[in-house]
């Protein structure tokens, strides 16, 4: 997984140093003391450290002995010491594992167009499993190492490390993402992510968890478009079920496509499309056939039902409901393509 080098990694790196100190200290000790060459002071060193034991390269000083005997003690346990962290290092499985945090951050650095997914707790993991079911890419950050180490076996890309700080958010890439969800357990630490990320992408579209009435607004503040409760999502949810269930079945079966027949999506109308300017009886008429407009987003305003003589304009998000052959010919028309009636087949 992505994240800082591991402690293993940290502790190899000691005995490696140490070892790398006696050999320069020794080969410059031989040139001082003894007044040899570079290349004859660091061949004496590596022999000696060694213990191949080839014999002196010159005749010893006095002092030269008892630097020689100071490099054997120093070299040998500093060799046996790094020897020893190397193979820790490689059979107790860290090796591997810094390998294939090598390989998630590849994967990592590929993606673009993605969610950056804040949190991989309980409302984490449900938010993960139904990116997965509209086949969207994410990148999951998380602080706990058991919650990421689920994601990994859930086979999602993770990045450890705190969402809100900047460098975390940029290895997650932010700046090529589509949104970012915060669902981090604590309301302050979901307003810190979402202060982070609205400061380095304002025009990222961020979707916030509350646990709190008090949260909402501080959120909004914080820079998230949408602030989500999921306690009070769930009452309402309940409620509903238990008031008017058939219309909540039919909208939740809608949403999931779980009929493998119709679906419910919001499709934006880019400036060069050809839908801006029409009417809505037109729309309905001419060029969306057996797709059905229930609904026009435009300025945060939700208009539905919708009038025959409205215009559409560009930047409208329009609610379609229809399969997704259908769904995909009202997207081609959206961003520009040419204007025909959609759906009039019966094999759609």
């Amino acid at each position: 997984m992505v994240g800082p080098p591991s402690l293993h990694l940290r502790r190899s790196a000691g005995p490696l140093l140490a070892l790398t100190v006696v050999l320069i200290a020794g080969t410059v000790g031989y040139v001082l003391i003894e007044g040899w060459t570079w290349d004859d002071a660091l061949y004496m060193v590596v022999t000696s450290v060694s213990t191949v034991g080839f014999g002196e390269v010159h005749p010893l000083s006095r002092a030269g002995r008892w630097f020689t005997m100071a490099v054997i003690l120093l070299g040998v346990g500093s060799l046996f010491y790094a020897f020893g962290a190397i193979l820790s290092y490689v059979f107790e499985g860290h090796l591997g594992r810094h390998l294939e945090s090598r390989r998630m951050e590849s994967r990592v650095q590929s993606v673009s167009n993605h969610f950056v997914l804040c949190g991989y707790g309980r409302v984490g993991r449900q938010v993960a499993q139904e990116l997965r079911r509209e086949d969207i890419a994410f990148v999951v950050i998380d602080v706990n190492q058991e919650s990421l180490a689920d994601a990994v076996r859930d086979g999602h890309m993770v990045i450890h490390g705190n969402a809100a700080d900047d460098d975390v958010l940029r290895t997650a890439g932010i700046e090529r993402a589509n949104g970012l969800i915060a669902a981090v357990a604590e309301d302050a630490d979901n307003i810190f992510v979402t202060l982070s990320a609205h400061a380095l992408r304002p025009d990222l579209t961020i979707v916030a968890r509350a646990n709190h009435l008090d949260a909402v607004r501080k959120l909004e503040l914080a820079g998230a478009a949408h602030v989500v409760s999921p306690y009070t999502m769930a009452g309402q949810q309940m409620a509903m079920l238990a008031v008017r269930p058939t219309a909540v079945d039919f909208v939740e079966t809608l949403l999931r496509g779980a009929s493998g027949d119709l679906l419910l999506e919001d499709i934006v109308v880019e400036p060069h499309s050809s839908l801006v300017g029409v009417l809505v009886a037109d729309l309905r008429q001419r060029f969306f056939g057996k797709a059905g407009l229930v609904a026009l987003k435009r300025e945060n305003h939700i208009l539905a039902p919708l009038p025959d003589n409205l215009v559409v304009c560009a930047r409208d998000i329009l609610a379609v409901v229809g399969t997704d052959t259908q769904l995909r010919s009202v997207e081609r028309l959206c961003v520009g393509g040419n204007a025909g009636q959609i759906g009039t087949h019966s094999t759609d």
